[in-house]
């Protein structure tokens, strides 16, 4: 298990920075080959090309917007949680963003690679998701 927190303080209202950040299909933008399908739960992202790569399904089991919400992975291969959290602060607020990652059949061997992988693709997604 990869256990991953970023925290950004940015000049958004929280309103606007909660908006941005749970646009769901904008987050296949900023991760390669990955596209993102909202279902009635959530949202399922396709990793891949063509048909070949995984889905990485997530269900919205807790949100209070335009605070906080929590995801659930469900997925066959990536499995884990998420939480994001908007919080004013000043003239903006801080987004913070904590996961859970575990890679079905990958050893625990490998946690710091995951996490070290994951935190650079999940700030590039929050840094591009703010940006806009």
């Amino acid at each position: 298990m990869a256990l991953i927190e970023i925290v950004r303080e940015v000049a958004l209202t929280p309103v606007e920075a909660w908006r941005r950040l749970t646009d769901w299909p904008k987050h296949g933008e900023y991760v390669p080959l990955t596209s993102i399908t909202l279902t009635p739960r959530g949202f399922d992202a396709f990793t891949g090309i063509g048909r070949v790569g995984f889905h990485d399904p997530m269900d919205v089991v807790e949100s209070h917007r335009p605070s906080y919400c929590r995801l659930e992975k469900r997925g066959r291969v990536v499995k884990g949680w998420a939480e994001l959290s908007v919080d004013p602060l000043g003239a903006g607020c801080r987004v913070t963003w904590r996961e859970e990652i575990r890679v079905t059949g990958v050893p625990r061997a490998f946690d710091g690679m995951i996490r070290a992988s994951s935190r650079r693709l999940f700030s590039r997604v929050i840094d591009g998701l703010l940006a806009d």
